[in-house]
């Protein structure tokens, strides 16, 4: 199946793999409440569906007299797994509410730290952050565990106009100054439209919420640079959903014609609500975000299949990036539709292949529709 599927194969790598490959592999990054009951199963259930990173939540999925019951489930079920010899979850990252946290639940984690990839930092400014990260490097000298950080930028002086250059800037010297521990920066965009009161339909993207969109275009801007001093910023989620015990119909994998494929694969993501998940996800690449937030297991494959590099991206990347085009020039793309500028183009080229290490690169003839329905429970 994957020999049919991919030109080149996705590379595998590990919670100990460079922090620039696993911050590239996030993909869609599932949350979780932790006070499920059966958490551990659900874990490695998400895991054999192809899920690569989760977050086990602490924060505002759960109700304040939820938190002291839903640490001692998260501890329970993290010591579950690291019981079981055959276990592979995927890369674990708790979401905390307060710095001591970090520090305290690295205690009780005890073994079972080994699971744990790091931890989410919410509503992340200077102000409220140094402390985070502070707490992150005793719990990494504690415990002899690399972790890291995934701060979640949704603070309203983030998206208050009068305040957002100064607590942008408060967060770019934060998160420089403990670049080796944050591993990518995700949005908070359901905090930013609670502080106006909005709700974007199933419809419409983030980026046509204006309020929203300005601030990501910021956030990008000054945190997501190509020039080395910038940070992998990861997609806003999308929080619709259709619970039902079959997602797509059955015939989607039986139809012998690519177009009879591709119309009912649409039909079934306009069903789903999930139309507007597929406009969303190649707006956050146009817009220079990688990787998305996911809150329901239905969004974990369109993100993953639209993650593959096709291979007209792969050829114009590896055009670009030949060493005897160091010099810069301009030569038309091997699809013969469009120029590529050695020069400006080679951020772009570096940076798509990063992702198909991760992600794979299509064959010439794969699309979104065989990639997606390949990964379709039979």
């Amino acid at each position: 199946m994957r020999e049919r599927l991919f030109h080149r194969e996705p590379y595998a790598f590990t919670a100990d793999s460079p922090p620039q490959l696993i911050a590239a592999a996030l993909g869609a990054t599932l949350y979780s409440p932790a006070t499920r009951p059966q958490l551990a199963d659900d874990i490695l259930k998400q895991a054999g569906r192809g899920v690569i990173s989760m977050v086990i939540c602490l924060e505002d999925s759960i109700d304040d007299a939820e938190v002291v019951g839903a640490e001692e489930n998260l501890v329970r079920h993290f010591r579950d797994l690291a019981a079981r010899p055959d276990a592979e979850p995927p890369l674990l990252f708790i979401r905390v509410r307060a710095p001591e946290q970090i520090l305290d639940l690295t205690h009780r984690l005890g073994p079972a730290i080994r699971l744990l990839s790091g931890f989410v930092l919410p509503k992340f400014t200077e102000e409220r952050g140094v402390p985070f990260l502070e707490s992150l490097a005793a719990a990494e000298a504690a415990s002899g565990r690399r972790l890291f950080a995934m701060p979640v930028l949704e603070s309203p002086q983030l998206l208050h106009l009068e305040s957002r250059a100064e607590t942008i800037t408060g967060i770019a010297r934060t998160v420089d100054k403990y670049r080796d521990r944050v591993l990518a920066l995700r949005l908070g965009v359901t905090d930013f439209c609670s502080a106006y009161g909005l709700r974007r339909p199933p419809h419409m993207t983030a980026y046509d919420v204006q309020i929203v969109a300005s601030v990501i275009a910021d956030v990008v801007n000054h945190l997501g640079r190509a020039d080395g001093t910038g940070f992998i910023v990861t997609g806003p989620v999308w929080e619709y959903f259709r619970v039902q015990e079959r997602m797509f119909k059955p015939q989607l994998r039986q139809s012998p014609f690519l177009e009879v494929r591709a119309e009912e694969l649409r039909q079934a993501l306009i069903e789903h609500d999930l139309d507007g998940l597929l406009r969303e996800i190649e707006l956050d690449r146009a817009n220079g975000l990688l990787g998305k937030t996911c809150i329901h297991p239905s969004h974990v494959m369109p993100v993953h299949a639209l993650s593959v590099v096709s291979h007209e991206e792969y050829s114009d990347a590896r055009d670009i990036l030949r060493p005897e085009r160091d010099g810069g020039g301009v030569m038309r793309s091997a699809y013969t539709n469009k120029m590529n500028e050695v020069k400006p183009h080679r951020a772009w080229a570096e940076r798509t292949l990063r992702r198909a290490e991760v992600f794979g690169v299509a064959r010439e003839d794969v699309g979104f529709v065989e990639l997606l329905s390949a990964g379709l429970p039979s």
